[in-house]
Parts: C-alpha cells; sequence; structure tokens
C-alpha cells in the first residue's frame, strides 16, 4: 500500500477489492482493520463488490464503483486498485 500527499490511499496486490477498502480506510483512521465500525458491510455488501470486478488481470478501464464509508469518498476499479480520499 502507498500513501500519496494528498491523502488518498491507493493500494494493489490484495485478494479482494472489499479487503483492500478495509486496508486503506483503516490506514486512514489510524487504526486496526478489524475494529472499524461499523463494519464495511454496513455501507456496501463486500461481497456484490467482490464480485464486481472478478477478473483483475484483464481490465477494461471501463468499471469502478464507488461509495461512502466512514465518512471517506471511496472508489473502486475494475484493475483492483481503491482509492479513499479524506473529507
Amino acid at each position: 500500500m502507498e500513501q500519496a500527499a494528498t491523502g488518498q490511499v491507493q493500494t494493489h496486490g490484495e485478494p479482494h477489492p472489499s479487503e483492500r477498502v478495509v486496508e486503506a480506510v483503516a490506514a486512514i483512521e489510524g487504526c486496526d482493520p478489524l475494529l472499524l465500525e461499523p463494519p464495511l458491510y454496513q455501507a456496501v455488501d463486500p461481497d456484490a463488490l467482490d464480485s464486481l470486478f472478478p477478473d483483475r488481470q484483464q481490465p477494461t478501464g471501463a468499471g469502478r464503483v464507488s461509495f461512502t464509508y466512514l465518512g471517506h469518498d471511496v472508489v473502486v476499479y475494475d484493475d483492483g486498485s481503491v482509492t479513499v480520499d479524506g473529507r
């Protein structure tokens, strides 16, 4: 995971987009991912999110999902990357 100077966190390489979201938001919040409250499923269905981008090896560049979680704007791209901007 790399943190850009703009306050954005982009992550790559985790097995599922939902896990990357939790890791990125936890990094911004400065806490353990397991301690985030409320859990991700109260903002978005993690299984549905993961099923939207099943083949991150063949991204089309056309897909992304955005939502708000813990006051952060989250964008998940079809290449598996996740961007979280603090408000």
